[in-house]
């Protein structure tokens, strides 16, 4: 899968790098300003109220609130904000649109009427990173970064990105993702401003290939003129992931020789990315929860609130499901339902017309910002290594909140976080180790994803290491027994891996009450009392898998599946790990500044 990168810049190669140098210099200066702001009480108005994230369910929530919590302890936010953390409610799945309208309920009963007045941040982080599952655990919101000291995670660099918006917006709440990025630049006096009434978008000026799996805006022609990398118009009609038919009769479709700005493509469109909504709207969606009752289907927050707004929207959207991953009986009525309350809304768009998008929310996506493309590592300033102990910050690979042995190796395009490497240890190319204990001596393959996690199991704490290939599909469900075989590990197949561990296909077993069978609820991963035992155990197992050689599972030996690992995971004790990790890199700091 190509990784998720939006961008403009102008036509030549020498305007691109001009493009590039005014990228680096906002975002640097952006970065700055956020770092001026860490463990310091800010003034009404100088950053955001109310910071909200959302969590899928009530254990995802405690996780989320004791991390944000230990991140205000040590300083590491701006004080003075109230950090919430809000879970969608018991029951069926209601999406990102669903969250965001039990966000605003609960932010209302805690604010009641002070809410109109204050400047919210809502960022969507609920979901089981199953394409990501080095976050599944602790959150992708709380993804490491490496830049920063003390280390970023994923929420200071939304905080960071967005660090001048709240003294520049009327009260309201601006909506966005805990995995995605956007980087963006401004001329002269120009700025980003959300004063707007009723919804705000932030547009990035993409490929029309690039827009068949995004929203897109149809922009009134007549009031853009291309001349300056901020603008904000007027919106006519969202489009939901159009075809490039739909794009072009829509007239959605921008020549980029209007104008200062260009991509090598002679056409464009403009993309969706964070929206801003007025706090008049944010009380009619209020109206709307009450209307609608529970909700027992997937809302999206963008294309079935966006589709809604300007004025050729129709509700001929409401019908459309082709792009919903799970068809739901109760979804059309309640997208009417959506369309009829916003209808006539308006919605303008800011157009960023120097910016770029990445979107981190899979293990590729990962690999490749952070690890193999120089491109956003330029425009950040991310760095090779970042608050670890490591001898060898050699670029090309990724270290960050580590300690490794002087005599360990790193591959090249890998990341390792969070994690202990000893003498002699050795990662392949290519691959992500994360919260592990690797002991001394053992070589991590090329192309795994390698994630150790504590786990209680009765009163008792243990550990598992879960081992995937990189481009493993977790999603992928199969019927068993007859399917097991399309399910791949590293790319061996289940039934060859159990063969090879001396296990039938019989004494497979698949946890929680899905139907399906997937890589996500396959019971492979030996549980131990200790974290390296743990990872030494797996890494057994994955190198008999591959090599076609016999391996025993030790008699006794439980084996689990991820989705059980975050049902009984115990993070305390992974938070922990994580802390005497930061005692050890604190004192090696302190230790090579005294020498």
């Amino acid at each position: 899968m190509e990784p998720d990168t939006r961008e403009i810049g102008p036509g030549t190669d020498s305007m691109s790098q001009e493009s590039v140098i005014k990228l680096q210099i906002a975002t640097k200066e952006k970065i700055g300003k956020f770092n001026s702001l860490r463990a310091r009480e800010v003034q009404p108005g100088e950053f955001w109220d109310v910071v909200a994230v959302t969590a899928a369910d009530e254990s995802q929530r405690a996780a989320y609130e004791l991390q944000v919590r230990q991140k205000v302890d040590r300083k590491e936010l701006p004080l003075g904000p109230h950090y919430k953390v809000f879970c969608d409610p018991p029951g069926p799945k209601i999406g990102n649109g669903g969250s965001t309208l039990y966000a605003l309920q609960q932010l209302n009963d805690i604010y009641g009427k002070a809410l109109e007045r204050l400047r919210v941040l809502l960022i969507h982080a609920g979901g089981f990173s199953q394409r990501l599952p080095s976050a599944s655990a602790l959150g992708k919101i709380f993804t490491a970064v490496p830049l920063g000291d003390p280390l970023y995670q994923m929420l200071e660099l939304k905080l960071a990105s967005y660090v001048d918006f709240p003294s520049r917006m009327r009260p309201g709440v601006l909506v966005t993702c805990a995995d995605d990025v956007e980087l963006y630049s401004t001329g002269g006096d120009e700025s980003v401003r959300f004063d707007q009434p009723g919804f705000t978008a932030l547009a990035h000026p993409s490929s029309l290939s690039v827009g068949t799996t995004h929203g897109v805006f149809v922009l009134d022609s007549d009031e853009k003129s291309g001349d300056s990398e901020v603008e904000t118009v007027s919106c006519l009609r969202f489009l939901h992931k159009p075809s490039i038919a739909e794009m072009r009769g829509s007239g959605a479709v921008r020549d980029s020789r209007r104008g200062c700005l260009s991509l090598s493509d002679t056409e464009f469109v403009y993309t969706d990315s964070t929206y801003y909504v007025d706090f008049g709207t944010a009380k009619s969606l209020l109206g709307l929860l009450e209307e609608l009752g529970p909700l027992d289907c997937e809302v999206d927050a963008y294309g079935d609130f966006l589709q809604a707004l300007g004025p050729r929207a129709t509700v001929d959207y409401a019908s459309n499901t082709a792009n919903v991953a799970k068809e739901e009986g109760g979804l059309v009525d309640v997208r009417q339902k959506i369309f009829h309350l916003l209808k006539g809304t308006p919605l303008s768009v800011v157009l960023l017309n120097n910016s770029k998008f990445y979107h981190i929310g899979t293990t590729s996506e990962y690999l490749f910002h952070l690890a193999r493309d120089g491109a956003l590592r330029t425009e950040l300033g991310l760095l090779p290594s970042a608050f670890s102990v490591d001898a060898n910050e050699s670029s090309g690979r990724c270290v960050m909140h580590s300690v490794l042995d002087p005599a360990c190796s790193v591959g090249a395009g890998s990341v390792v976080e969070y994690s202990r490497l000893g003498a002699g240890a050795s990662v392949g190319a290519g691959s992500v180790v994360s919260g592990c204990w690797v002991r001394a001596g053992l070589s991590v393959p090329a192309g795994v994803l390698a994630h150790s996690l504590c786990v209680t199991r009765g009163r008792h704490a243990a550990f598992v290491t879960a081992i995937f290939g990189i481009e493993d599909d977790l999603k992928r469900a199969v019927e068993a027994p007859s399917g097991l075989a399309e399910l791949k590990l590293c790319g061996v197949s289940l039934p060859a891996c159990l063969s090879r561990w001396g296990l039938s296909e019989g004494e497979l077993r698949f946890s929680g009450d899905a139907p399906g069978c997937s890589l996500w609820n396959a019971c492979l991963f030996p549980v131990c009392s200790d974290q390296r035992s743990s990872f030494s155990l797996s890494l057994e197992m994955l190198q008999a898998a591959l090599s076609g050689s016999a391996f025993t599972v030790p008699q006794g030996t439980a084996l689990v599946s991820m989705r059980e690992c975050l049902k009984w995971k115990n993070l305390e004790e992974m938070l922990k790990f994580r802390g005497g990790l930061y005692e050890d890199i604190t004192r090696s700091k302190r230790d090579n500044q005294s020498s």
